[in-house]
């Protein structure tokens, strides 16, 4: 199918089809407020570019940071949207977008809530460690641990709500009246035909815009050449209608990478080995930085690194870890982790000199605060686990500015009659830097965005 965003102006629009609510992608944001819509007896509509919904959401590992849940306080974890909040704003360097932080982190957990007691889903705490920048246990996830089974749950959700999701439908152009009115979308089938979707209310769920390299290039020239590591459907369409109709943009510097992505296979690798004691070291066999801060800031320092490589280096209770997530797992039946019994081994597998790989594991070990400003528990040991990576833009987190209830806003501030932005389409709340990526803050902002979208929808629909 071919695409090319496009805004016409048409007050007397009409269309073969017309609902209250128009969603534009199925990822987590958009089949959330569907979902939420549905639940409030409003009809609406799912219009998604893929065979089946996935977005960026099934490529994730599926963690969610929520605050005051359910399953948290029935496991004695005391948490609250005020402790979520000083984190994403301690990693944020309290940049991040106060209004909108406050009322994702007071949303997300009545959400999984809602999710749990409305819908079946089944959630558990992680908590066989703490991601980097948060202080209490609070990552839920589905079984599966995995992106993908959230993003399946949400899509049978929906169709068990009686929502309707429109696959393989590429929407290409909105249609809008004088007044800035969003009157309709039209899209294109895989056939080529042309249809045309009236509504009353719309959500830009669709995307980021880290496919789309001439954004990159303006927007992160750090990443410009980075591995794109996310959903092809991040090609900035949403960006590209808000600029056309005259949208605030914010936030556009930010972006989550990962320090960790096995080449030549292609394939997360979970930051829990390095989280949990491991380290990160050059084709040369020296560290570089401070594994611990987060595997987002760890994709620039990565791709700074000869040849844009790095090997995670770690040992046998990190891999025992490792086996808990799918997408290690995946990893190591490709064959990226490699097994060395000894230094010398694990000097050839990178292709270093074995004294300097071997000053570089003494040079850690229990009580060590290395030149990072890293303290270690301990050192490790062999045999030694060995997997080369690149580091990888995953998606954006700058987008559309909205509101706290994810209205679009316009260069003066004022919002739009009626649009609302979500997920990867809107602002984030990681400030403007790569640094300011919370783990799970995607996520975050998906579920809690399509919730609060759909809420504001209904009322406004509700109002007439």
């Amino acid at each position: 199918m071919t695409f090319a965003p496009q805004i016409s102006v048409d007050p007397s629009f009409t269309a073969e089809i017309a609902v209250s609510a128009l969603i534009i992608g199925g990822g987590a944001c958009g089949l959330t407020c569907a979902l939420r819509l549905a639940d409030a007896g409003v009809d609406s509509l799912v219009i998604e570019r893929d065979r089946q919904p996935l977005g960026s959401t099934s490529l994730s590992s599926g963690f969610i940071p929520a605050a005051g849940t359910r399953l948290q306080k029935k496991l004695g974890i005391a948490d609250s949207p005020e402790a979520l909040t000083r984190d994403i704003q301690a990693k944020a360097h309290g940049a991040a977008g106060a209004e909108l932080t406050h009322a994702y982190t007071n949303a997300i957990g009545e959400a999984l809530d809602w999710l749990e007691l409305a819908h079946g889903f089944q959630w558990e705490v992680l908590t066989d460690f703490l991601y980097p920048g948060h202080s209490v246990h609070r990552m839920h996830t589905l079984p599966q641990r995995q992106g993908i089974a959230l993003i399946q749950a949400l899509d049978i959700a929906v169709n068990r709500a009686g929502g309707t999701v429109l696959s393989d439908a590429l929407a290409f152009e909105l249609v809008v009246d004088t007044d800035r009115r969003v009157m309709g979308v039209r899209v294109q089938r895989p056939d080529g035909a042309i249809e045309s979707i009236a509504c009353k209310a719309l959500l830009l769920a669709c995307n980021g815009y880290g496919g789309s390299a001439k954004m990159r290039e303006r927007f992160i020239p750090d990443m410009s050449h980075a591995s794109f590591a996310g959903h092809l459907g991040n090609d900035g369409s949403a960006v590209e209608w808000g600029e056309a109709l005259g949208a605030r943009l914010a936030d556009m510097s930010a972006y989550q990478g990962h320090g960790s992505w096995a080449v030549p296979h292609g394939s997360l690798v979970t930051w829990a080995l390095m989280v949990q004691g491991g380290i990160q070291v050059n084709e040369r066999g020296e560290r570089f930085h401070d594994e611990s801060q987060g595997y987002s800031e760890a994709a620039v320092h990565v791709v700074a690194q000869p040849n844009q490589t790095a090997w995670c280096i770690f040992d046998e209770p990190i891999d025992a870890l490792g086996l808990t997530f799918p997408d290690y797992v995946a990893a190591k039946e490709m064959g990226a982790v490699k097994v060395c019994e000894d230094v010398s081994a694990l000097a050839a597998v990178i292709g270093c000199g074995a004294e300097t790989i071997g000053q570089t594991l003494s040079a850690i070990g229990s009580g060590v605060t290395d030149a990072f400003s890293r303290t270690f528990a301990r050192g490790l040991q062999a045999p030694y686990y060995a997997i080369r990576v690149t580091g990888a833009l995953f998606h954006t987190q700058g987008g559309l500015d909205v509101d706290a209830s994810c209205r679009v806003l316009d260069v003066t501030g004022q919002h739009f009659p009626n649009m609302w932005a979500g997920g990867g389409a809107a602002r984030g709340v990681s400030g403007p830097d790569v640094s300011g990526y919370l783990s799970g803050n995607g996520l975050l902002s998906a579920i809690a965005g399509g919730t609060i979208s759909a809420d504001s929808m209904a009322t406004f629909l509700d109002q007439g």
